[in-house]
């Protein structure tokens, strides 16, 4: 059996040597919980005001956590988000 020459080493070990790998993971992990939030908030139907206040938090809060972007929110506040709509945070280290 020959190998392919072609083939080269994974996404994550070039993100790895550009040394960039944790920076994408990150961006990764809150653009899909911004998603999901997002997703569960229409399902209920609520609004970001009436989320906001199952939350406990400011709407300001609401929006960095719902900003795909913005990779600094407070653990506390995903929990809060999670809870609003029903759900359960879960994170683990790999």
């Amino acid at each position: 059996m020959t190998t392919n020459p072609y083939i080269g080493s994974s996404l994550d070990d070039l993100l790895e040597k550009d040394g960039i790998l944790e920076e994408v993971d990150a961006i990764a992990i809150k653009r899909v919980l911004a998603w999901q939030v997002s997703q569960l908030m229409q399902e209920k139907g609520l609004t970001k005001t009436a989320m906001a206040q199952e939350m406990n938090t400011s709407r300001a809060s609401l929006d960095r956590l719902l900003d795909p972007e913005n990779t600094s929110v407070a653990l506390n506040t995903m929990m809060n988000a999670a809870k609003a709509v029903g759900k359960r945070l879960r994170i683990e280290l790999m």
